[in-house]
Protein backbone atom coordinates (compact mmCIF):
# COMPACT_ATOMS: atom_id res chain seq x y z
CA UNK A 1 0.00 0.00 0.00
CA UNK A 2 2.61 2.10 1.10
CA UNK A 3 4.10 1.86 -2.85
CA UNK A 4 0.47 2.73 -3.98
CA UNK A 5 0.86 6.10 -1.91
CA UNK A 6 4.42 6.98 -2.57
CA UNK A 7 3.95 6.53 -6.59
CA UNK A 8 0.57 8.36 -6.62
CA UNK A 9 2.78 11.06 -4.69
CA UNK A 10 5.85 11.25 -7.52
CA UNK A 11 2.54 11.64 -9.93
CA UNK A 12 1.19 14.93 -8.27
CA UNK A 13 5.46 16.02 -8.19
CA UNK A 14 5.83 15.74 -11.53
CA UNK A 15 2.68 17.22 -12.47
CA UNK A 16 3.17 20.06 -10.37
CA UNK A 17 6.54 20.92 -11.77
CA UNK A 18 5.15 20.29 -15.20
CA UNK A 19 2.42 23.03 -15.07
CA UNK A 20 5.12 25.54 -12.99
CA UNK A 21 7.35 25.12 -16.08
CA UNK A 22 8.09 28.12 -18.36
CA UNK A 23 5.60 27.19 -20.93
CA UNK A 24 2.38 26.40 -18.74
CA UNK A 25 2.57 29.12 -15.65
CA UNK A 26 -0.42 28.33 -13.74
CA UNK A 27 0.28 29.86 -10.01
CA UNK A 28 -3.31 29.61 -9.09
CA UNK A 29 -3.43 25.92 -9.01
CA UNK A 30 0.44 24.80 -8.85
CA UNK A 31 0.67 24.76 -5.25
CA UNK A 32 -1.92 22.16 -4.06
CA UNK A 33 -0.10 19.54 -6.27
CA UNK A 34 3.03 20.18 -4.20
CA UNK A 35 1.04 20.03 -0.57
CA UNK A 36 -0.59 16.99 -2.11
CA UNK A 37 3.16 15.47 -2.98
CA UNK A 38 4.00 16.26 0.83
CA UNK A 39 0.48 14.73 2.44
CA UNK A 40 0.88 11.23 0.27
CA UNK A 41 4.93 10.74 1.06
CA UNK A 42 4.46 11.62 4.71
CA UNK A 43 1.33 8.85 4.14
CA UNK A 44 2.87 6.58 2.70
CA UNK A 45 6.40 6.18 4.31
CA UNK A 46 4.09 5.87 7.47
CA UNK A 47 1.77 3.11 5.83
CA UNK A 48 5.42 1.42 4.55
CA UNK A 49 7.52 1.99 8.33
CA UNK A 50 4.03 1.06 10.11
CA UNK A 51 3.37 -2.74 7.64
CA UNK A 52 6.17 -3.51 6.59
CA UNK A 53 6.79 -7.23 5.87
CA UNK A 54 8.95 -9.58 2.92
CA UNK A 55 6.17 -11.34 0.34
CA UNK A 56 7.45 -13.75 -1.80
CA UNK A 57 4.43 -14.30 -4.03
CA UNK A 58 0.64 -12.53 -4.66
CA UNK A 59 -1.81 -15.63 -4.01
CA UNK A 60 -5.31 -15.33 -5.31
CA UNK A 61 -6.65 -13.46 -2.29
CA UNK A 62 -3.57 -10.95 -1.93
CA UNK A 63 -4.59 -10.25 -5.83
CA UNK A 64 -8.23 -9.71 -5.35
CA UNK A 65 -7.15 -7.32 -2.22
CA UNK A 66 -4.22 -5.40 -4.57
CA UNK A 67 -6.60 -4.91 -7.42
CA UNK A 68 -9.20 -3.22 -5.12
CA UNK A 69 -6.86 -1.14 -3.15
CA UNK A 70 -4.92 0.22 -6.02
CA UNK A 71 -8.46 1.86 -7.79
CA UNK A 72 -9.42 3.41 -3.90
CA UNK A 73 -5.97 4.53 -3.41
CA UNK A 74 -4.99 6.40 -6.66
CA UNK A 75 -8.66 7.59 -6.38
CA UNK A 76 -8.45 9.08 -3.15
CA UNK A 77 -5.14 10.49 -4.61
CA UNK A 78 -6.20 11.97 -6.99
CA UNK A 79 -8.98 13.98 -4.96
CA UNK A 80 -6.28 15.37 -3.02
CA UNK A 81 -5.20 18.43 -5.24
CA UNK A 82 -8.83 19.13 -6.42
CA UNK A 83 -9.78 19.18 -2.71
CA UNK A 84 -6.61 21.87 -2.40
CA UNK A 85 -7.65 23.45 -4.82
CA UNK A 86 -11.10 24.81 -3.86
CA UNK A 87 -13.60 21.78 -4.57
CA UNK A 88 -15.31 20.29 -1.32
CA UNK A 89 -13.99 17.00 -0.17
CA UNK A 90 -17.08 15.31 -1.25
CA UNK A 91 -16.89 17.12 -4.94
CA UNK A 92 -13.21 16.01 -4.99
CA UNK A 93 -13.83 12.68 -4.36
CA UNK A 94 -16.54 12.24 -6.45
CA UNK A 95 -14.64 14.06 -9.62
CA UNK A 96 -11.58 12.14 -9.01
CA UNK A 97 -13.61 8.72 -8.61
CA UNK A 98 -15.05 9.83 -12.07
CA UNK A 99 -11.88 10.62 -13.71
CA UNK A 100 -10.24 7.30 -12.69
CA UNK A 101 -13.41 4.99 -13.73
CA UNK A 102 -13.91 6.87 -17.09
CA UNK A 103 -17.46 7.49 -15.84
CA UNK A 104 -17.11 11.14 -17.03
CA UNK A 105 -19.88 12.56 -14.70
CA UNK A 106 -18.97 15.98 -13.13
CA UNK A 107 -19.47 18.14 -10.42
CA UNK A 108 -17.79 21.49 -11.97
CA UNK A 109 -19.06 24.45 -13.54
CA UNK A 110 -18.19 26.77 -15.86
CA UNK A 111 -15.41 24.75 -16.90
CA UNK A 112 -14.55 27.27 -19.72
CA UNK A 113 -13.13 29.30 -17.17
CA UNK A 114 -11.50 26.76 -15.24
CA UNK A 115 -7.48 27.00 -15.07
CA UNK A 116 -5.65 24.88 -17.64
CA UNK A 117 -4.00 22.76 -15.21
CA UNK A 118 -6.95 21.11 -13.28
CA UNK A 119 -8.78 20.48 -16.87
CA UNK A 120 -5.02 19.05 -17.75
CA UNK A 121 -5.27 17.31 -14.51
CA UNK A 122 -8.92 15.69 -14.90
CA UNK A 123 -7.93 14.46 -18.89
CA UNK A 124 -5.11 12.63 -17.42
CA UNK A 125 -6.99 11.26 -14.49
CA UNK A 126 -9.25 9.34 -17.58
CA UNK A 127 -6.58 8.99 -19.77
CA UNK A 128 -4.91 7.20 -16.55
CA UNK A 129 -7.73 5.26 -15.90
CA UNK A 130 -8.24 4.04 -19.19
CA UNK A 131 -5.16 2.42 -19.69
CA UNK A 132 -5.15 0.75 -16.39
CA UNK A 133 -8.62 -0.69 -16.76
CA UNK A 134 -7.32 -2.49 -20.22
CA UNK A 135 -4.53 -3.61 -18.45
CA UNK A 136 -6.76 -4.76 -15.07
CA UNK A 137 -9.04 -6.33 -17.80
CA UNK A 138 -6.61 -8.17 -19.87
CA UNK A 139 -4.18 -9.78 -16.64
CA UNK A 140 -5.80 -9.25 -13.14
CA UNK A 141 -9.28 -9.73 -13.44
CA UNK A 142 -9.11 -13.05 -15.96
CA UNK A 143 -6.95 -14.17 -13.29
CA UNK A 144 -9.93 -13.97 -10.11
CA UNK A 145 -11.93 -15.42 -13.02
CA UNK A 146 -14.94 -12.72 -11.65
CA UNK A 147 -17.85 -12.39 -13.82
CA UNK A 148 -17.24 -14.83 -16.35
CA UNK A 149 -13.32 -13.43 -17.15
CA UNK A 150 -11.59 -16.52 -16.34
CA UNK A 151 -12.77 -17.65 -20.06
CA UNK A 152 -9.89 -14.88 -21.35
CA UNK A 153 -7.53 -16.59 -18.71
CA UNK A 154 -7.14 -19.65 -20.78
CA UNK A 155 -6.67 -17.18 -23.68
CA UNK A 156 -4.01 -15.67 -22.38
CA UNK A 157 -1.98 -18.53 -20.79
CA UNK A 158 -2.38 -20.86 -23.93
CA UNK A 159 -2.50 -18.57 -26.94
CA UNK A 160 -1.48 -15.19 -25.78
CA UNK A 161 2.04 -16.56 -25.22
CA UNK A 162 2.43 -18.65 -28.31
CA UNK A 163 1.07 -14.96 -30.66
CA UNK A 164 3.39 -12.75 -28.66
CA UNK A 165 5.98 -14.51 -26.57
CA UNK A 166 5.79 -12.64 -23.01
CA UNK A 167 3.08 -11.17 -20.72
CA UNK A 168 5.59 -7.88 -20.71
CA UNK A 169 5.39 -7.82 -24.73
CA UNK A 170 1.82 -7.64 -24.67
CA UNK A 171 1.47 -5.29 -21.84
CA UNK A 172 4.16 -3.09 -24.42
CA UNK A 173 2.37 -3.81 -27.16
CA UNK A 174 -1.23 -2.70 -25.69
CA UNK A 175 0.50 0.58 -24.38
CA UNK A 176 1.75 1.27 -27.72
CA UNK A 177 -1.52 0.97 -29.70
CA UNK A 178 -3.22 3.29 -26.73
CA UNK A 179 -0.68 5.54 -27.26
CA UNK A 180 -0.27 5.82 -30.99
CA UNK A 181 -4.70 6.11 -30.98
CA UNK A 182 -4.57 8.95 -28.62
CA UNK A 183 -1.84 10.32 -30.81
CA UNK A 184 -3.85 9.71 -34.26
CA UNK A 185 -6.83 11.31 -31.93
CA UNK A 186 -5.02 14.31 -30.81
CA UNK A 187 -3.69 14.89 -34.47
CA UNK A 188 -7.24 15.00 -36.37
CA UNK A 189 -8.89 16.97 -33.51
CA UNK A 190 -6.46 19.64 -34.55
CA UNK A 191 -6.45 19.49 -37.88
CA UNK A 192 -10.59 19.60 -37.52
CA UNK A 193 -9.77 22.86 -35.47
CA UNK A 194 -9.44 21.94 -32.61
CA UNK A 195 -6.10 23.97 -30.02
CA UNK A 196 -3.52 22.38 -29.40
CA UNK A 197 -4.67 21.85 -25.93
CA UNK A 198 -8.34 20.91 -26.45
CA UNK A 199 -7.35 18.49 -29.10
CA UNK A 200 -4.42 16.72 -26.37
CA UNK A 201 -7.29 16.39 -23.85
CA UNK A 202 -9.98 15.90 -25.82
CA UNK A 203 -7.98 13.02 -27.04
CA UNK A 204 -7.21 11.28 -23.61
CA UNK A 205 -10.89 11.76 -22.94
CA UNK A 206 -11.90 10.31 -26.07
CA UNK A 207 -9.79 6.99 -26.03
CA UNK A 208 -10.27 6.54 -22.81
CA UNK A 209 -13.83 6.62 -23.08
CA UNK A 210 -14.35 8.51 -20.19
CA UNK A 211 -16.22 12.27 -21.67
CA UNK A 212 -14.48 14.80 -19.66
CA UNK A 213 -14.30 18.03 -21.62
CA UNK A 214 -12.93 21.62 -20.99
CA UNK A 215 -16.37 23.34 -21.50
CA UNK A 216 -19.47 23.02 -19.48
CA UNK A 217 -21.54 22.16 -23.00
CA UNK A 218 -19.28 19.58 -23.57
CA UNK A 219 -18.38 18.07 -26.91
CA UNK A 220 -21.38 20.48 -28.50
CA UNK A 221 -18.85 23.57 -27.68
CA UNK A 222 -17.38 22.26 -31.35
CA UNK A 223 -19.93 23.02 -33.61
CA UNK A 224 -18.19 21.13 -36.21
CA UNK A 225 -19.68 17.90 -38.13
CA UNK A 226 -16.22 16.58 -39.00
CA UNK A 227 -15.01 16.93 -35.22
CA UNK A 228 -17.78 14.81 -34.37
CA UNK A 229 -17.55 12.25 -37.22
CA UNK A 230 -13.57 11.79 -36.08
CA UNK A 231 -15.32 11.69 -32.36
CA UNK A 232 -17.43 9.20 -33.01
CA UNK A 233 -14.60 7.06 -34.54
CA UNK A 234 -12.36 7.10 -31.90
CA UNK A 235 -14.98 6.58 -29.33
CA UNK A 236 -15.60 3.07 -30.97
CA UNK A 237 -11.88 2.28 -31.23
CA UNK A 238 -11.70 2.83 -27.72
CA UNK A 239 -14.73 0.36 -27.17
CA UNK A 240 -12.75 -2.37 -28.90
CA UNK A 241 -10.63 -5.00 -27.37
CA UNK A 242 -7.08 -3.72 -27.15
CA UNK A 243 -5.87 -7.73 -27.17
CA UNK A 244 -7.87 -7.75 -30.78
CA UNK A 245 -5.90 -4.97 -32.08
CA UNK A 246 -2.49 -6.47 -30.75
CA UNK A 247 -3.87 -9.92 -32.35
CA UNK A 248 -4.44 -8.13 -35.65
CA UNK A 249 -1.41 -6.42 -35.61
CA UNK A 250 0.73 -9.80 -34.86
CA UNK A 251 -0.92 -12.26 -36.68
CA UNK A 252 -3.42 -10.50 -39.36
CA UNK A 253 -6.43 -12.10 -37.31
CA UNK A 254 -9.81 -9.78 -37.08
CA UNK A 255 -12.28 -12.45 -36.20
CA UNK A 256 -13.94 -11.22 -33.33
CA UNK A 257 -17.52 -12.01 -31.62
CA UNK A 258 -17.92 -9.27 -29.50
CA UNK A 259 -16.28 -6.95 -32.29
CA UNK A 260 -18.98 -7.86 -34.74
CA UNK A 261 -21.73 -7.70 -32.39
CA UNK A 262 -20.96 -4.25 -30.82
CA UNK A 263 -20.22 -2.83 -34.42
CA UNK A 264 -23.71 -4.04 -35.98
CA UNK A 265 -25.66 -3.30 -32.66
CA UNK A 266 -24.45 0.39 -33.20
CA UNK A 267 -25.45 0.27 -36.85
CA UNK A 268 -28.88 -0.84 -36.27
CA UNK A 269 -29.18 1.30 -33.41
CA UNK A 270 -28.11 4.67 -35.20
CA UNK A 271 -29.85 4.04 -38.30
CA UNK A 272 -33.28 3.23 -36.78
CA UNK A 273 -33.18 6.11 -34.42
CA UNK A 274 -31.56 8.41 -37.11
CA UNK A 275 -34.22 7.47 -39.29
CA UNK A 276 -36.82 8.08 -36.57
CA UNK A 277 -35.68 11.23 -35.30
CA UNK A 278 -35.70 12.43 -39.28
CA UNK A 279 -39.21 11.71 -39.58
CA UNK A 280 -40.63 13.35 -35.92
CA UNK A 281 -38.51 16.59 -35.96
CA UNK A 282 -37.75 16.85 -39.60
CA UNK A 283 -34.10 17.11 -39.76
CA UNK A 284 -31.62 16.41 -42.35
CA UNK A 285 -30.61 12.95 -43.30
CA UNK A 286 -26.99 13.47 -42.17
CA UNK A 287 -27.44 15.98 -39.67
CA UNK A 288 -29.93 13.27 -37.89
CA UNK A 289 -27.97 10.80 -38.75
CA UNK A 290 -24.22 12.60 -37.09
CA UNK A 291 -25.89 13.67 -33.84
CA UNK A 292 -27.45 10.45 -33.46
CA UNK A 293 -24.35 8.07 -33.90
CA UNK A 294 -22.16 10.77 -31.61
CA UNK A 295 -24.72 10.52 -29.16
CA UNK A 296 -25.50 6.41 -28.98
CA UNK A 297 -21.66 5.73 -29.35
CA UNK A 298 -20.76 8.01 -26.64
CA UNK A 299 -23.66 6.07 -24.24
CA UNK A 300 -22.98 3.00 -25.76
CA UNK A 301 -19.10 2.77 -25.37
CA UNK A 302 -20.10 4.88 -22.07
CA UNK A 303 -17.57 8.04 -23.16
CA UNK A 304 -20.39 10.57 -22.21
CA UNK A 305 -19.63 13.49 -24.24
CA UNK A 306 -22.81 15.01 -25.59
CA UNK A 307 -23.70 17.42 -28.29
CA UNK A 308 -27.27 18.67 -27.18
CA UNK A 309 -29.78 17.21 -24.90
CA UNK A 310 -31.09 13.61 -26.17
CA UNK A 311 -33.64 13.82 -23.77
CA UNK A 312 -35.76 16.42 -25.46
CA UNK A 313 -36.19 14.17 -28.60
CA UNK A 314 -38.96 12.42 -27.14
CA UNK A 315 -40.14 9.49 -24.67
CA UNK A 316 -38.92 7.07 -27.11
CA UNK A 317 -35.24 8.21 -27.39
CA UNK A 318 -35.16 8.59 -23.57
CA UNK A 319 -36.32 4.71 -23.19
CA UNK A 320 -33.78 4.04 -25.75
CA UNK A 321 -30.64 5.44 -24.01
CA UNK A 322 -31.65 4.16 -20.79
CA UNK A 323 -31.38 0.50 -21.86
CA UNK A 324 -28.16 1.32 -24.05
CA UNK A 325 -26.37 2.79 -20.77
CA UNK A 326 -26.20 -0.81 -19.36
CA UNK A 327 -24.78 -2.46 -22.76
CA UNK A 328 -21.27 -1.16 -22.80
CA UNK A 329 -18.35 -1.86 -24.70
CA UNK A 330 -15.98 -4.55 -25.41
CA UNK A 331 -14.39 -6.63 -22.82
CA UNK A 332 -10.71 -5.73 -22.79
CA UNK A 333 -11.99 -1.85 -23.99
CA UNK A 334 -11.48 1.08 -22.00
CA UNK A 335 -15.15 0.84 -21.85
CA UNK A 336 -17.23 0.29 -18.92
CA UNK A 337 -20.72 -1.05 -19.11
CA UNK A 338 -21.85 -5.05 -18.36
CA UNK A 339 -19.90 -5.72 -21.81
CA UNK A 340 -20.65 -7.17 -25.06
CA UNK A 341 -19.51 -10.74 -24.19
CA UNK A 342 -21.42 -11.22 -21.21
CA UNK A 343 -24.44 -10.38 -23.28
CA UNK A 344 -23.68 -12.84 -26.06
CA UNK A 345 -23.15 -15.58 -23.46
CA UNK A 346 -25.97 -14.47 -21.51
CA UNK A 347 -28.58 -14.63 -24.80
CA UNK A 348 -27.21 -18.03 -25.65
CA UNK A 349 -27.17 -19.23 -22.31
CA UNK A 350 -31.24 -18.06 -22.32
CA UNK A 351 -31.14 -19.65 -25.60
CA UNK A 352 -29.97 -23.00 -24.63
CA UNK A 353 -31.96 -23.28 -21.19
CA UNK A 354 -35.24 -22.79 -23.70
CA UNK A 355 -34.44 -25.22 -25.96
CA UNK A 356 -33.82 -27.37 -22.89
CA UNK A 357 -36.95 -27.24 -21.48
CA UNK A 358 -38.85 -27.96 -24.92
CA UNK A 359 -36.03 -31.05 -25.33
CA UNK A 360 -35.03 -32.09 -21.40
CA UNK A 361 -32.98 -35.05 -23.42
CA UNK A 362 -30.98 -32.87 -25.65
CA UNK A 363 -27.78 -31.23 -26.04
CA UNK A 364 -27.33 -27.91 -26.29
CA UNK A 365 -24.15 -26.50 -25.95
CA UNK A 366 -23.05 -22.51 -25.67
CA UNK A 367 -20.62 -21.15 -27.19
CA UNK A 368 -18.06 -18.40 -27.84
CA UNK A 369 -16.04 -17.95 -30.41
CA UNK A 370 -16.59 -21.19 -31.64
CA UNK A 371 -15.33 -22.95 -28.31
CA UNK A 372 -17.96 -24.31 -25.53
CA UNK A 373 -18.80 -22.22 -23.01
CA UNK A 374 -17.85 -24.01 -19.26
CA UNK A 375 -20.58 -24.24 -17.02
CA UNK A 376 -18.39 -22.27 -14.65
CA UNK A 377 -18.40 -19.04 -17.32
CA UNK A 378 -21.51 -19.24 -17.27
CA UNK A 379 -21.88 -19.46 -13.35
CA UNK A 380 -20.00 -16.28 -13.78
CA UNK A 381 -21.75 -14.38 -16.10
CA UNK A 382 -25.14 -15.19 -14.42
CA UNK A 383 -23.75 -13.99 -10.86
CA UNK A 384 -22.35 -10.97 -12.69
CA UNK A 385 -25.94 -9.68 -14.28
CA UNK A 386 -27.47 -10.54 -10.37
CA UNK A 387 -25.23 -8.34 -9.00
CA UNK A 388 -25.23 -5.82 -11.36
CA UNK A 389 -29.02 -5.52 -11.00
CA UNK A 390 -28.87 -5.36 -7.60
CA UNK A 391 -26.07 -3.01 -7.19
CA UNK A 392 -27.98 -0.91 -9.27
CA UNK A 393 -31.21 -1.12 -7.22
CA UNK A 394 -29.65 -0.65 -3.94
CA UNK A 395 -28.05 2.28 -5.08
CA UNK A 396 -30.98 4.13 -6.41
CA UNK A 397 -32.82 3.57 -2.84
CA UNK A 398 -29.89 4.63 -1.43
CA UNK A 399 -30.37 7.29 -3.47
CA UNK A 400 -33.60 7.71 -3.12
CA UNK A 401 -33.43 8.19 0.84
CA UNK A 402 -30.67 11.11 0.63
CA UNK A 403 -33.37 12.89 -1.16
CA UNK A 404 -33.40 12.50 -4.74
CA UNK A 405 -36.20 11.39 -7.04
CA UNK A 406 -37.14 8.41 -8.02
CA UNK A 407 -35.78 9.20 -11.96
CA UNK A 408 -32.66 10.70 -11.21
CA UNK A 409 -31.62 8.39 -8.08
CA UNK A 410 -32.21 5.51 -11.07
CA UNK A 411 -30.67 6.27 -13.58
CA UNK A 412 -27.81 8.34 -11.09
CA UNK A 413 -27.05 4.89 -9.94
CA UNK A 414 -27.41 3.39 -13.20
CA UNK A 415 -24.45 5.87 -14.67
CA UNK A 416 -22.25 5.59 -12.05
CA UNK A 417 -22.38 1.64 -12.03
CA UNK A 418 -21.78 1.33 -16.03
CA UNK A 419 -19.56 4.15 -15.58
CA UNK A 420 -21.41 6.32 -18.14
CA UNK A 421 -21.68 10.26 -17.33
CA UNK A 422 -25.10 11.40 -17.77
CA UNK A 423 -27.76 10.60 -16.66
CA UNK A 424 -31.40 11.31 -17.02
CA UNK A 425 -33.51 13.73 -16.02
CA UNK A 426 -33.43 17.37 -15.54
CA UNK A 427 -30.63 17.71 -12.65
CA UNK A 428 -28.15 15.00 -14.13
CA UNK A 429 -28.89 14.46 -17.44
CA UNK A 430 -27.37 15.41 -20.56
CA UNK A 431 -27.63 19.49 -20.01
CA UNK A 432 -27.01 19.12 -16.28
CA UNK A 433 -24.12 18.23 -13.93
CA UNK A 434 -23.80 16.50 -10.42
CA UNK A 435 -23.08 19.79 -8.40
CA UNK A 436 -26.39 20.16 -6.93
CA UNK A 437 -26.75 16.63 -5.40
CA UNK A 438 -25.59 16.60 -1.71
CA UNK A 439 -22.55 15.56 -0.50
CA UNK A 440 -24.06 11.96 0.82
CA UNK A 441 -25.41 11.07 -2.72
CA UNK A 442 -21.86 11.71 -4.42
CA UNK A 443 -20.28 9.84 -1.70
CA UNK A 444 -22.44 6.89 -2.83
CA UNK A 445 -22.17 7.57 -6.33
CA UNK A 446 -18.48 7.32 -6.12
CA UNK A 447 -18.75 4.25 -4.53
CA UNK A 448 -21.29 3.29 -7.42
CA UNK A 449 -18.61 3.89 -10.20
CA UNK A 450 -15.68 2.53 -8.19
CA UNK A 451 -17.17 -0.94 -7.81
CA UNK A 452 -18.72 -1.00 -11.48
CA UNK A 453 -15.56 -0.07 -12.79
CA UNK A 454 -14.13 -3.32 -11.16
CA UNK A 455 -17.11 -5.27 -11.96
CA UNK A 456 -18.70 -5.65 -8.34
CA UNK A 457 -17.53 -9.19 -7.78
CA UNK A 458 -13.83 -7.78 -7.01
CA UNK A 459 -14.79 -5.72 -4.53
CA UNK A 460 -17.82 -7.64 -2.97
CA UNK A 461 -15.55 -10.48 -2.02
CA UNK A 462 -13.92 -8.19 0.41
CA UNK A 463 -16.49 -8.18 2.58
CA UNK A 464 -17.14 -11.61 3.30
CA UNK A 465 -16.35 -12.85 6.41
CA UNK A 466 -14.32 -15.97 4.88
CA UNK A 467 -12.26 -13.49 2.74
CA UNK A 468 -10.13 -12.31 5.86
CA UNK A 469 -10.43 -15.07 7.76
CA UNK A 470 -8.43 -17.05 5.01
CA UNK A 471 -6.17 -14.42 3.67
Amino acid sequence: MSVLVLSNAAVMLLFGLFIGAEALVFPDIREPFFEAFALLVATGLFLGVASWRPVNSLSRRHTFLLTSSVWFTAGMAGALPLWLWQLAPADAIFESFSGLTTTGSTVMSGLDQTPLGVLLWRALLQGFGGIGFVVTGMALLPFLGAGGMQLFRSESSDKGEKEFGTARLVAGSTLSVYLVLIALCALTYRLGGMGGFDAVTHALTTLSTGGFSNYDASFGHFQSGFLQWAAVVFMVLGGLPFAWYVRALHRGEFASEQVTMLLKTLAVVIVAMAAWLAWTTGRGIEDALRTVAFNVVSVVTTTGYATEDFLLWGPFAVAMFFFLMAMGGCTGSTAGGAKMMRWVILFRSVKASLRRIRSPHGVFPVRYEGLPVSEDVRLGVASFFTFFVLTIGLMAVALALAGLDFDTALSGALTAVTNVGPGVGDIIGPAGNFAPLSALSKLILSFGMYVGRLEMLTVYVLFTPNFWREI
